[in-house]
């Protein structure tokens, strides 16, 4: 049928996608691209992708390449259908300083090259991208829906609306069919390493105490990435307006101590906990209305967070004894 382009895609949750797609659609080639940069190990991402090289070839391309520098010709074919954007530069915290020129580079400028790009694809039928709770700040009302006037509290959330906002004005002036998905804390297995409960599970495992910004009162609403990926076919799949933005969050909004009460709970003992100070930048709550999600694409999340943390947990149990084989 033709070409379906992945950016990011040995990436959290880039690399489920690729297998969701490979698995969704088996008369399309996907096209996995990922710059397999600094900001963690090029390791784990290859590890992310060890299943995809099983079945590389007609019906799956690995690309390694920067967006912001490569010929996008000679990476995304013009027979594309649909480009799921999932690269950028997260973190919340790294994005104070000097590395904010990196979340500029790698979440504003790449979309914006490949938005002007998508324009010379005749048969693209969508575009979606990856956008962030972050984008609303301590928000106004919770739930939180997509009507309400986004203020990020940090220069990484700056970035995601940016470019958020560049998927729009591409599919006001020039029909592009984007989709902005904003993703609300996702967590699962390959989780990347930085992240909150990755960060948990590994100490917990490792009998360590486990590091929490802030006194854990923090609230957030925890996504699981098969319901993330699950939201990102669905936008492919379903009629969706050109310009739309969807919030895609998993209704399950606890306190981090909740959480690690939780993981107390599976683990079957204590967790030990050193609080330490409130990250700049951080929120006090996230809390997302699906329910436009829902109206538009028949998306709702399926996987609780005891369940799925649960999942979290014995991935990263796994992946400690792969590293210590190693």
């Amino acid at each position: 049928m033709g070409e379906i382009v992945v950016t990011g895609a040995a990436g959290f949750v880039g690399s489920h996608l690729v297998e969701e797609l490979l698995r969704r659609f088996p008369d399309d080639k996907i096209i996995a691209v990922d710059s397999y940069n600094e900001y963690y190990s090029e390791s784990t991402k290859r590890r992310n992708q060890r299943s995809l090289h099983e079945v590389e070839g007609d019906h799956l391309q690995l690309v390694a390449a920067d967006l912001l520098t490569t010929d996008l010709g000679s990476v995304i074919p013009s027979t594309t259908r649909a480009i799921f954007h999932q690269a950028g530069q997260p973190g919340v915290r790294s994005s104070w300083g000097t590395e904010f020129s990196l979340h500029i580079d790698r979440n504003i400028a790449v979309t914006q090259r490949l938005l002007e790009f998508s324009k010379t694809l005749p048969l693209l039928e969508r575009f979606v991208f990856a956008s962030s709770s972050s984008v609303y700040g301590d928000a106004e009302s919770y739930p939180t829906d997509e009507s309400t006037i986004p203020r990020p509290r940090s220069p990484y959330g700056v970035t995601k609306l940016a470019a958020e906002n560049l998927c729009s004005l591409y599919a006001a002036n020039f029909r592009l069919p984007t989709v902005s998905l904003r993703y609300f804390t996702v967590y699962g297995p390959r989780q990347r390493p930085d992240m909150a409960f990755t960060r948990f599970c590994t100490a917990h495992l490792q009998g360590r105490p486990i590091a929490v910004y802030g006194d854990g009162t923090q609230v957030r609403d925890f996504t699981f990435v098969s319901d993330v990926v699950a939201a990102n076919v669905l936008s492919l799949v379903n009629d969706v307006s050109p310009g739309t933005v969807l919030n895609i969050s998993g209704g399950s909004s606890v306190s981090i101590n909740q959480v690690l009460a939780t993981l107390s709970e599976i683990s079957g003992r204590n967790v030990d906990i050193d609080y330490t100070d409130f990250a700049t930048g951080d929120v006090t709550r996230t809390g997302g209305s699906s329910e436009r999600a829902r109206t538009v694409l028949g998306w709702e999340p399926s996987v609780s967070l005891n369940e799925g943390l649960a999942i979290q947990y014995g991935w990263a149990r796994d992946e400690i004894s792969l590293e210590e084989t190693e």
